[in-house]
């Protein structure tokens, strides 16, 4: 039940544009014990679908900016290719420390952001 519950909310997430993968690889490295590599990999698994949905969304919205999403999707291509074969090949404990100083910086810089928008400008 919590495994649908995490995907659930990771799909909102992900249907937001914010990520949710990084929901599920945390849920699944921290709570479940899953190898960070296999939490990777099973994280394309749940992005490929809610990813398109989300896709197909926002093309009936008119949300879409084909002339910056073109880029981003060939460019984002060739990086995939490169990451998991540079994820494949590197220590997974290192993997997951980089992911989670990732997650750290990422932290920082919505705090900061929060910080600037909404406290300081009051």
């Amino acid at each position: 039940m919590i495994i649908i519950l995490i995907g659930i909310i990771a799909g909102i997430v992900s249907g937001m544009g914010m990520g949710g993968g990084t929901i599920l690889i945390t849920f699944l490295t921290c709570f479940m014990n899953v190898n960070q590599l296999i939490a990777q990999s099973s994280n394309i698994i749940f992005f490929i679908p809610t990813s398109i949905i989300a896709t197909i969304i926002n093309i009936k919205n008119k949300k879409l900016n084909w002339k910056i999403a073109i880029p981003f999707a060939i460019s984002g291509v060739i990086g995939a290719v490169c990451g998991s074969s540079i994820a494949n090949k590197i220590n997974f404990i290192f993997l997951r420390k980089a992911f989670a100083i990732f997650l750290i910086i990422i932290a920082i810089y919505e705090i900061i952001y929060w910080y600037r928008k909404y406290v300081k400008h009051t």
